[in-house]
């Protein structure tokens, strides 16, 4: 079966590594979520899964062999091989208004941003007055580190404690609202083409290191990525519910994922066979299809949602292992 870049071929429950071991019953808030807006085909599947609370691990995978069938996900030359990375959602410290340290502006879409294609470079808007002029007004708040607005830019949503012009401080969503139509270029990509780190060294804790090492640069590194995304705000009254992926429902925590939707739609569940970051521990589990990003393009590529909080983007920014995956279809 040919899906975009991609081709499924029909599997058996048994060809799924460890699929007996994981702890299933997790998968059902990410589930549900996804049944909000449900993948072609999943209606009544869906249906289903909101009728079962499951008890246990056993219950939800009984529930998932008895509605659903595994496809193993090859690309068009007939490769299962492919790479899984992650990411997270940042929390970063942040002010309403430009004081002390906190200089660097998180900018909310243009009003001219529909009208200018491509709009202003990373460089263009850090230099150029023209293109300063089209962005003024639109600031969000202001951050103290500009490689902490090029996580945000690269991650798609963030959580900002903000300390407001009274002294009070509160915490906040950003979430993606567009970006300025050019390409997205790896900045860990940047130094190694530079010979300034090997690649096992590229990791964002590698790139943050450099950093520190090479002030001088951070604009030379920045540039490097000419993509620039734009923020809407958002209130955050749950601070345990995840950002909204591309496919607009809540992500979670270890069990939604980006893929490529030309080749996997948003809403489908998906079986992992991958590896622990910097491990050989397997990380084995069912997940579901909610994001996409602009450089998870593939059959079998796919970014891993670890959450947010210093243990995720630990775990994020070193995560980038070899993959298989499975999908999980309802039974025509």
């Amino acid at each position: 079966m040919l899906r975009g870049r991609a081709r499924w071929v029909p599997a058996r429950w048994s060809d799924l590594p460890g699929w007996d071991a994981d702890r299933t019953a997790e998968l059902w808030p990410a589930l549900l979520r996804g049944c909000e807006r449900p993948a072609a085909g999943w209606a009544a599947a869906c249906a289903e899964a909101r009728r079962l609370a499951p008890v246990d691990d056993a219950n939800a995978r009984a529930w998932l062999q008895r509605y659903l069938q595994p496809y193993r996900v090859e690309s068009l030359d007939g490769s299962d091989q492919g790479l899984i990375t992650g990411y997270f959602e940042p929390l970063i410290e942040a002010s309403r208004a430009p004081q002390g340290r906190f200089r660097v502006p998180v900018h909310g879409v243009p009003l001219d941003l529909a009208a200018r294609k491509p709009y202003w470079t990373r460089q263009q808007l850090d230099t150029l007055p023209i293109a300063q002029a089209s962005v003024r007004g639109r600031e969000l708040a202001y951050l103290a580190d500009p490689l902490d607005l090029l996580v945000l830019q690269i991650q798609g949503s963030g959580r900002l404690l903000v300390t407001e012009p009274d002294g009070s401080r509160r915490q906040v969503r950003v979430a993606f609202a567009g970006h300025n139509d050019l390409p997205y270029k790896s900045v860990g990509r940047w130094l190694i083409d530079q010979g300034e780190l090997r690649a096992d060294q590229a990791s964002w804790p590698g790139i943050k290191a450099w950093a520190q090492l090479n002030p001088q640069r951070i604009n030379e590194l920045l540039w490097s990525n000419p993509r620039v995304v734009f923020f809407r705000e958002e209130a955050l009254p749950d601070p345990t519910v995840g950002p909204r992926g591309a496919q607009a429902v809540a992500l979670t925590p270890g069990r939604s994922v980006a893929i490529d939707p030309t080749s996997i739609p948003y809403g489908t569940a998906l079986w992992l066979d991958t590896t622990e970051p910097l491990s050989s521990t397997p990380l084995r589990r069912s997940v579901m299809a909610q994001d996409t990003g602009s450089a998870i393009t593939g059959a079998v590529r796919v970014d891993y949602f670890w959450g947010w909080g210093d243990a995720a983007e630990q775990q994020a920014g070193r995560m980038r292992q070899p993959l298989r995956v499975w999908v999980l279809a309802p039974r025509s």
